[in-house]
């Protein structure tokens, strides 16, 4: 599996334990080159995760927690207290790399749970249970992204026209996807979907990510400029629009890809119903509101010359590059997660999500 391929479906996070290294599909190449990175120094798991080498919540959150298990692994302390040390030092070096995806922190809190519940074990011992955690937040993963599909399914009828933002799907999690999980549920069960990818500037995540893995995957894909999402609209194209998120905060706003805000905002102009899919990993109830969730910057040359051969903004010009922006929680239809479907008021159904 190491050439990440497993029945069809193309893995874009795994462990390669035998050689103590994280095994990456390097997202940033796609789709002109399809090439798997296997980093074993923490650095370059760090940078992997900041420079998007590594990208979508949940992908992002299981390779954190291989990282920080390899880390362990590698530790020299012979002692339970020794190896909590270095183990906690890995853990915050990590969560520096990206402050907006709420799984980040997540996954690092969890595999910190873990070690602190192997409290008077050995150090191998400890190893062994952070190996066991990590490889279960990724098997869990791809059970979540499963029932987002499943749930996502009841409300979409087949041959429906969807509209998607940014990428959400198989290489962004550990399986299946999250926006697209219904779509890849549906192409086995012959749904015919009419699927539009947003671009999604400036790092063009539908352009190269979302199209490429539709296409691998023999949806009916359609590639079009964030621009022109309205007139899509308009046109009577798009019956539902649906997208990942982030995270969610405890009133139902959620952060996203940037321009995911202006989608819903058409969305709710032409009348089409607009779908969050959100695991429960993804959902802060200690956030209060889209207000208090911090929006990563990101650097000019995102906008001015990435994708240039030359520079395509006068020089010195300034750039306002916001990663996210939060869609507010009065847009939103519905947020779909594995223990079900919330619905506005999101304040309350939220919070039910939890009790069982």
């Amino acid at each position: 599996m190491q050439d990440g391929r497993e029945k069809g479906v193309v893995r874009s996070v795994m462990l390669d334990d035998g050689q103590s290294a994280l095994v990456l599909l390097d997202q940033t190449l796609l789709p002109g080159e399809k090439k798997y990175l296997h980093l074993t120094r923490l650095e370059d798991i760090w940078e992997a995760i900041y420079q998007l080498r590594v990208r979508g919540a949940p992908a992002i959150g299981i390779a954190a927690a291989y990282g920080v298990y390899l880390a362990a692994k590698a530790s020299a302390a012979d002692t339970y207290d020794g190896l909590l040390a270095d183990f906690l030092k890995a853990k915050e070096y990590l969560a520096s790399s990206r402050p907006t995806a709420v799984n980040l922190f997540w996954a690092l809190d969890r595999m910190e749970r873990r070690f602190r519940q192997e409290a008077g074990r050995t150090p191998a011992e400890v190893k062994a249970a952070l190996k066991e955690e990590a490889e279960r937040i990724r098997a869990e993963d791809e059970e979540v992204c499963r029932r987002i599909g499943e749930h996502a399914l009841t409300l979409l009828k087949p041959g429906m026209g969807l509209l998607t933002h940014c990428n959400a799907g198989t290489i962004a999690t550990a399986k299946y996807g999250t926006a697209l999980a219904p779509i890849y549920l549906g192409q086995e069960r012959g749904y015919g979907f009419r699927v539009y990818a947003d671009e999604t500037r400036p790092l063009l995540q539908g352009a190269r990510l979302t199209v490429w893995e539709l296409m691998e995957a023999g949806v009916d894909v359609t590639l079009i400029c964030d621009n022109m999402a309205s007139i899509v609209m308009k046109e009577g194209r798009i019956d539902a629009v649906l997208v990942g998120c982030d995270r969610v905060a405890a009133n139902g706003d959620t952060a996203n890809k940037i321009g995911t805000s202006g989608v819903a905002i058409l969305a709710k102009h032409y009348g089409i119903p607009f779908y969050v899919h959100a695991p429960l990993s993804t959902i802060d109830l200690n956030c209060r509101t889209g207000d208090d969730i911090h929006i990563e910057l990101r650097p000019a040359e995102e906008v001015t010359t990435k994708w240039y051969e030359r520079p395509m903004a006068p020089e010195g010009a300034k750039v306002y590059n916001p990663a996210f922006d939060v869609t507010d929680h009065g847009l939103i239809t519905a947020i779909i997660t594995e223990k079900g479907i919330a619905h506005p008021p999101f304040s309350e159904s939220i919070p039910r999500l939890f009790e069982s």
